[in-house]
Formats: structure tokens, sequence, C-alpha cells
């Protein structure tokens, strides 16, 4: 009876243990760890098939996951810097660790691992963007001529901007592409604005994430734009943004913000125009005069 009960208590405690996975997204990453005697798998289907039928198997008992993006190059330097040896199971299960607190993960919600995977590759660009871009405006330093933290100051204007744009907003949930153009790539922060009933949420990570990449740009005067899409019941969903300029926002005109999305990336052809979406100018933000930024 004891034996039983202890093997009650045990499966009760594991359902209170919150796991990590750590997964190889891709054929190359997976050929990568293959290197390693230790890592057994053969096939990078067959694996995420495992791995699928172990989130699952877990869901069931009500354990909770979380998956990480598992980087073979990372591994290799977190064991070097460690002194792991990388072909052991353990240093890997140390390397997940590390990665649940560090690294870009999502809680596995039993949805297929199709879906999965490619939001686990966005979360990773969105954490690679943001901590890219918060090294660069770190670097700036202050200005030579009222010492002001210049970093620090383009995120205070890019805060305030993200403010009017969504104050003058109409209402509808809103959808905002933030992009900056600059060696050595083009910088893209997404933030998803829901409106119900004038009930406004934002997600503040992305918020962050958005304003970081916006004051990057402002900050270094790259070429770039912002747009925005309002979307409502009953009504077409309108379009409009800004240009990046002069550590501030000029405004697209309509004809600008159609060419925009009626144009291809790569071929430069033009597509057909989205039905039931109104191009258009952005309302007045309200601003007494154009900011400067640091040009004394």
């Amino acid at each position: 009876m004891t034996h039983t009960d202890s093997r009650t208590m045990r499966r009760v405690l594991r359902r209170e243990i919150a796991g990590t996975i750590g997964l190889l997204t891709d054929e190359h990453d997976f050929r990568v760890m293959r290197r390693y005697r230790s890592f057994t798998f053969h096939d990078h289907a067959a694996y995420l098939k495992h791995v699928e039928g172990l989130l699952r198997a877990r869901a069931l008992e009500g354990s909770h996951t979380t998956v990480a993006l598992f980087d073979p190059e990372e591994y290799a330097e977190f064991c070097t810097q460690k002194g792991l040896d990388p072909d052991n199971p353990s240093s890997r299960t140390r390397f997940t660790a590390r990665l649940a607190v560090t690294g870009p993960t999502l809680p596995y919600e039993g949805q297929p691992l199709s879906d999965l995977l490619p939001a686990l590759v966005d979360e990773a660009v969105r954490q690679a963007t943001w901590e890219y871009a918060t090294t660069l405006l770190a670097r700036l330093g202050a200005c030579t001529s009222c010492g002001e933290d210049l970093g620090r100051a383009a995120f205070a204007r890019a805060s305030d901007l993200l403010v009017r744009i969504l104050d003058t907003a109409p209402p509808g949930n809103r959808h905002l592409v933030c992009s900056v153009t600059g060696p050595p790539e083009t910088l893209v922060a997404a933030l998803h604005v829901t409106d119900t009933d004038g009930d406004v949420k934002l997600d503040e990570t992305e918020a962050l994430e958005f304003t970081t990449v916006l004051a990057l740009g402002l900050a270094t005067e790259s070429p770039g734009g912002l747009v925005i899409r309002v979307t409502a019941p009953g009504d077409p969903d309108r379009v409009y943004g800004w240009r990046l300029r002069a550590y501030g926002l000029a405004p697209l005109t309509a004809g600008e913000v159609f060419d925009a999305y009626c144009t291809d990336v790569e071929s430069g052809d033009l597509i057909s125009p989205e039905s039931n979406v109104d191009y258009c100018e952005p309302p007045d933000l309200g601003e007494v005069q154009p900011a400067q930024g640091h040009n004394h």
C-alpha cells in the first residue's frame, strides 16, 4: 500500500514539474547535431514526429512544456565556456535549461508542430532583432554638445510618437510595422493592438521591441518607414503610414501607400490591390513642430 501511494505521489509531483524541450527546427541544424554520437536520431522528420508525440503525451498527463529553439552553434559555444563535453546528453540538458531562461521559447498548448515551428522561428527573429537594435542604441553614446544619452533620447522620442500614433488612430484593431534599413540588414518589428469597445490592449514585449527599432531608425536617421492597418467591423480596412525623416515621421501620401502595398518587393511588378481596403493619408499627430534631434 505504501509503495502504491509513493508511485501515485510521484506521478502527482511529475505533473507539477514544468519542462523545456530544445527543438531543432530545420534540417541543417539537425545535420550539425548528428556529429555527436550521443545524438541518436538519424532522420529529421522522424525526430520531429517523436518530439510531437512526447509533447502530446506530456500534455495528456497535465504537464506544462515550453519549447525552445536549439541552436547547435550556440550549444557548442556554451559547452566551450562551461568546460562541458558537447557529446553528452547531460550537457544538452544544461544548455536547454539555460534556454528556458534566456532563449526564444513558446508554450506548447496542443497546437500541431507544423504551426509551432514557424512561430518559434519568428519568436527567435523578434528577440534577435530587439537585442541587436538595443546594442546599436547603446553604442551611440552621449551627444558631444549637450551630453544627453542619444539612445535614451531616441527611445523617449519613439515612445512619444507611438503614443501619438495610437491616440490618433481610428477605432479598431491596429497592426503596425516598422522597418529600418541599414547595414548589415533591414530590421523589422511588428505590434498588434486590439480594440474591443474602447478597451485597448497590447503586448508589452512587442511594444518594447517595436519602440526600440523605431528609436534606432530615428537616432541614426536611417531609411525606413512605419505603416499601420486599422481593422474595424463593418468598415473597410484603413492603411496609412510615414517615412522616417530627421528624427521624426513624414506622412506618406495615399498614392505612396497604395504603391507600397501594390508593388511586388522582389520583382517591382504591380499587384492587385486588396478589396475593401482604403489607402489613405495619416491623421495629424498633433506635434507643435517637427523634432530636429541633436543638430546643435
